[in-house]
């Protein structure tokens, strides 16, 4: 999921995918969930690869319309594969019962502890049963009928978040990882700053020409925008460290100075991002406070 409290930075896009069953390529499909929210943008972006046998990547909310419309948009064709970005449920919620029409396997992210343990956040809750019947590690691949899927282990917006390198077209299905509308919730403690810009930087050193994201259009000219995304995140950094020269301060009365004017729906968003920032900086040592405290807990200038 996105959050909409940051803007995406100037390379990113709002490009509105259209509704219903969209081709991309000779092997890569589109549908778009009915599940659009501010955090969702258009809704999710449910990806079918290959012809005849297919993936499904990221089958989206556990809505019965909704899959009964995913199903009849592959008449014939027989699903063997349910893969999935990470356990949100706006991404994994549809797995399981997609796995109960079709018999097909649920691979990709772990089961993550922490995503188990986080309260209600601001965006999306963990689906709670997410079980894969594979869980795939770093570099490990899916091989489909005309297509090859490589995982690319992306942390940060959620612990077990893979993006999934389509080889074949020099693409990336980056999920919830990059997005070009919106750049993306991190919220502890499933959601890890330091983990996301780490693979950030990832992705950047990567050759993929186009990422088609969990939501929005695609993301052209990536590695360009990625350096964007990270440059975005610093500056952040530095407008939250500049309130704690200013003197101590609780997340609340960060968000109030760093984010002016933002709408009330989206605070929780930004507060779980601000946290996530502080998290990082204590860790580095650029700033003293108790993070396991949380929202409540106060920092200050290391």
């Amino acid at each position: 999921m996105a959050d909409p409290s940051n803007q995406a930075p100037p390379a990113g896009s709002a490009e509105r995918p259209p509704t219903g069953l969209t081709r991309l390529s000779d092997r890569l499909r589109r549908m778009i969930a009915p599940n659009p929210s501010p955090f969702t943008f258009t809704g999710t972006c449910v990806y079918i690869l290959g012809e005849g046998e297919v993936a499904v990547v990221d089958p989206g909310p556990a809505d019965e319309a909704h899959l009964e419309a995913l199903l009849a948009a592959i008449p014939g064709e027989r699903v063997t594969r349910i893969v999935l970005t990470h356990s949100h449920r706006d991404h994994a919620a549809g797995a399981a019962p997609l796995q109960r029409r079709t018999g097909a396997p649920i691979v990709g992210a772990r089961a993550h502890r922490a995503a188990a343990a986080a309260p209600t956040r601001a965006d999306a809750a963990d689906a709670l049963d997410y079980a894969p019947d594979e869980a795939l590690d770093d570099g490990a691949r899916i091989v489909g009928r005309g297509f090859t899927l490589e995982a690319v282990a992306t942390p940060g917006h959620a612990a077990n978040h893979l993006s999934f390198a389509l080889l074949e077209e020099n693409a990336l299905l980056s999920g919830d990882h990059v997005m070009a509308w919106s750049t993306s919730v991190i919220a502890p403690p499933d959601g890890s700053m330091r983990a996301y810009l780490a693979s950030l930087e990832k992705v950047a050193r990567r050759n993929e020409a186009i990422y088609w994201p969990g939501h929005g259009g695609p993301v052209r000219d990536p590695q360009r925008y990625v350096r964007a995304l990270i440059g975005h995140r610093r500056q952040r950094e530095a407008a939250i460290l500049a309130r704690l020269e200013a003197g101590e301060a609780s997340v609340g009365e960060i968000v109030a100075r760093v984010y002016p004017g933002l709408a009330p729906a989206l605070i929780g968003a930004a507060s779980l991002s601000t946290l996530a920032h502080l998290q990082d900086l204590a860790e580095r040592g650029l700033a003293a406070g108790d993070p396991d405290i949380g929202l409540d807990a106060r920092f200050r200038r290391a």
